[in-house]
C-alpha cells in the first residue's frame, strides 16, 4: 500500500550547559549516547512493523546534542512539513534536565508533542514520595513524562502520540522489561562518526547487585541482572560492523556482574579470532573482577582495550559509609596488576568529599596511589547526591540543603555542604587533586609502567593529554570532553542574556584560538616526556613499588594499609580469614 501520511519522530539526547550558560558541544564528542541507540533501534522496529498503520510513513531522526547543533525552529519545520510528529528528549540525566526543559518550552510553544525520559525522571519517581519540582515544570508545559525503560512500551507511546492521546505520565518503574531478543540498539554510521574514534555503544545488561548509596543505577535499572543473550550481542556487533563501525562502548555499569559475561566474551572471541573482525571494546567493571576465573584474560582476547574501574577511595571507612562494601583495598593491587599483565589501559574513578575527607587526607591518599597502585588514569569526582540515589533521598528527607540548580549535578561541582571542608576548600582541593596526580614526574612514571607491562604508551599519553586539557583548558570534566569546542550564540540557557554578535563572535574566535594554542603546547610538552621514555634503552626493565608482585607482608609494609582506618579494616579481614580457615579445616 502506498503511504499517504507522514509522522516525523525526532529523538534528541540533550547536552548540558557550561558555567557560562552555553551548551557543551564539540566537533567530535567523546561518549556515545546509548539511550539514543536503544530508542533509535526500537523506532526502526516500529517502522518495520508499521505500527501507525500501513499508510503511514514513520520518519526517524536521531540527534546527539554533544556533537550536533540543535536548532529547535528547524525541528519544528521538519515536523510541520510531515504534517504530524513528536520530539522525544531521551536519556536525560539530572544535569541535562535544565537544557531539556529549555528545548521543550520551544517545542510546546509551537504545539509540538514532546516527551522527556531518562535517569532524572525515573530516579526521582523511584525514590521521592512527592513529584520533583523540575519534572512538574515539564508536566506544566504539557510535556509527557516517561519513567522506566522503553522496551515493550515504545510502540504504545507512538500510537498514543499519533492518536493525540499522550497521557501526562507513563510510569513503568515497577515493571522493568526483559531485554533479551528485543530490538537491536543502533545508530546510523553518519551519527556515530560524530564521536571520537567513531565509537558506538550498547548495553549487554542492566541492573547491579550492589547497594552503593551514591549510585542511581540500582534504583532506576534495579538490582536484578537483566541481560541480552550472546546471540543478541553478536547481532548488535554485526549490524554495526556492516556499517563500517568497529569500536564499541559496553555501557553496563558493571559488566563483570553480567551472569553471561563468559558466554558473551567467548562469542566476541570467535568473531575476532576466527572471523577476524577488527572489533574493540571499552567496558566498566568492579574491583573484584579479577577474582572471576578467566575474566581478564578473555576480555583481552575479546578486544577490550580500555576498562573503567570504580576505585572510589582508599579509605575503608569512606567505602563502608557509602555502602561500597565490595571494594576491598586489600584487592586493589592484585586487580590492577592483573589488568597490567594483559596490557589493557585502566581508568579509575575516585570520589572526593566523603564525610571524613580533609584537604590533607585527600592529597596524602593521592600520593599513596601514585606510589603504590599501578593506575594509568585517575579521574576525580565530587561526592554528589544525584537525584535517584539513596544519598539524595536521605538528604532530601532530612531537609539538608542541596543546590537547586540541576545543571550542577554533573559530578564536577560541589552541590551540598561538607562536614569538614568549606565549599571553597572543597573546590580548591578538587582542583589540586588533578594537579597532584598529573604532574610531569608522575606522567613519566605512568608511561614507563605502560612500556614495561606492554600497555600502549601512545594511547596512554593521548588520554593523559585529554584529561589534562579538559580540566585545565576547557574547564570541563573529561567525561564531557571532546575535540574542538563549539559555541552557538543562541544556544544559551534561558534567563541569560544573548550576547551581541559583534562581541560574541570575535570573543569566541579568540578563545578558541587561544585554547588550541594551549592544547598544542600541552601535547608538545607531554610528547617530549613520551619520547624520552621511548628512547630509554632500559625502558623494558623498568619497575617500581606499584609494579612489584603482591606479597604476603605488604599489609605491614605498604603505606596504603598504615592509616588507622586501614589498620582496623585489615585486622577485620584477617579475623574473618582465620574463621574461614578454621571452618575449612573442620569440614
Amino acid at each position: 500500500m502506498t503511504t499517504t501520511k507522514r509522522f516525523s519522530l525526532v529523538l534528541i539526547k540533550p547536552s548540558h550547559y557550561d558555567d557560562d550558560g552555553y551548551v557543551i558541544q564539540w566537533f567530535r564528542s567523546a561518549i556515545p549516547a546509548n539511550s539514543l541507540a536503544c530508542l533509535y533501534g526500537l523506532a526502526l522496529e516500529c517502522r518495520d512493523r508499521k505500527i501507525l498503520g500501513p499508510d503511514v510513513a514513520l520518519e526517524i531522526h536521531a540527534l546527539d546534542e554533544t556533537n550536533t547543533n540543535i536548532r529547535p525552529e528547524k525541528i519544528v519545520r521538519i515536523i510541520e512539513a510531515a504534517g504530524d510528529g513528536m520530539v522525544m528528549l531521551v536519556g536525560v540525566q539530572s544535569n541535562q534536565f535544565p537544557r531539556a526543559l529549555d528545548l521543550a518550552r520551544v517545542f510546546r510553544a509551537k504545539n509540538i508533542k514532546t516527551a522527556i525520559g531518562g535517569f532524572h525522571v525515573s530516579g526521582t519517581i523511584a525514590m521521592l514520595k512527592e513529584r520533583d519540582p523540575h519534572v512538574q515544570q515539564a508536566i506544566d508545559l504539557g510535556v509527557t513524562i516517561f519513567a522506566g525503560e522503553a522496551e515493550g512500551r515504545f510502540a504504545q507511546v507512538l500510537t498514543d502520540a499519533y492518536a493525540d492521546k499522550l497521557p501526562e505520565i507513563y510510569n513503568f518503574m515497577d515493571d522493568l522489561p526483559n531485554i533479551e531478543a528485543v530490538a537491536t540498539p543502533l545508530l546510523p554510521a553518519d551519527r556515530v562518526h560524530l564521536t571520537a574514534g567513531a565509537t558506538t555503544s550498547f548495553d549487554a545488561g542492566r541492573g547491579c547487585p550492589f547497594t552503593c548509596s551514591f549510585c542511581t543505577i540500582i534504583n532506576v535499572q534495579g538490582r536484578k541482572s537483566r541481560r541480552r543473550s550472546p546471540e543478541d550481542i553478536e547481532r548488535i556487533v554485526r549490524a554495526n560492523v556492516a556499517q563500517g563501525l568497529h569500536s564499541f562502548f559496553i555501557t553496563d555499569d558493571n559488566f563483570a556482574r553480567n551472569r553471561d559475561w563468559e558466554a558473551i566474551l567467548d562469542r566476541l572471541i570467535v568473531l575476532r579470532e576466527t572471523e577476524k573482525l577488527n572489533i574493540s571494546f571499552i567496558i566498566q567493571v568492579d574491583t573484584l573482577c579479577h577474582k572471576l576465573p578467566g575474566f581478564i584474560e578473555k576480555c583481552k582476547r575479546a578486544g577490550v582495550k580500555r576498562v573503567f574501574i570504580g576505585l572510589e577511595n582508599i579509605n575503608p571507612d569512606s567505602l563502608l559509609g557509602a555502602s561500597k562494601r565490595q571494594n576491598k583495598i586489600t584487592d586493589y593491587r592484585a586487580m590492577l596488576l592483573a589488568w597490567k599483565k594483559v596490557g589493557i589501559v585502566t581508568y579509575c574513578g575516585y570520589i572526593l568529599g566523603f564525610p571524613n575527607d580533609t584537604p590533607e587526607s585527600i592529597l596524602r591518599d593521592i600520593e599513596i596511589i601514585k606510589k603504590e597502585l599501578p593506575v594509568d588514569l585517575l579521574e576525580f569526582f565530587y561526592l554528589t547526591p544525584l537525584p535517584g540515589s539513596a544519598d539524595h533521598k536521605r538528604l532530601h528527607e532530612n531537609g539538608v540543603a542541596m543546590d537547586a540548580d540541576l545543571n550542577k549535578y554533573d559530578l564536577n561541582h560541589a552541590v551540598t555542604a561538607h562536614p569538614k571542608m568549606s565549599q571553597t576548600e572543597w573546590e580548591e582541593t578538587y582542583r589540586r587533586a588533578w594537579k597532584t596526580y598529573y604532574t610531569d614526574e608522575h606522567i613519566e612514571t605512568v608511561l614507563r609502567r605502560a612500556i614495561a607491562t606492554g600497555t600502549s604508551p601512545g594511547k596512554t599519553m593521548f588520554f593523559i593529554t585529554w584529561f589534562n586539557g579538559c580540566i585545565d583548558i576547557e574547564r570541563i570534566h573529561p567525561l564531557e570532553g571532546g575535540f574542538l569546542r563549539r559555541r552557538h550564540r543562541k544556544s544559551r540557557r534561558s534567563g541569560l542574556k544573548l550576547e551581541n554578535p559583534l562581541v560574541f563572535y570575535p570573543k569566541t574566535f579568540l578563545e578558541t584560538l587561544w585554547k588550541q594554542i594551549r592544547w598544542i603546547a600541552l601535547y608538545s610538552r607531554l610528547r617530549l616526556i613520551y619520547r624520552k621514555v621511548r628512547k630509554d634503552p632500559k625502558r623494558f626493565e623498568y619497575t617500581d613499588l606499584a609494579l612489584e608482585p603482591v606479597t604476603d607482608d605488604e599489609l605491614e609494609t605498604r603505606e596504603l594499609f598504615q592509616s588507622e582506618a586501614a589498620h582496623s579494616y585489615v585486622e577485620k579481614i584477617q579475623r574473618l580469614e582465620k574463621i574461614r580457615h578454621g571452618e575449612t579445616l573442620k569440614s
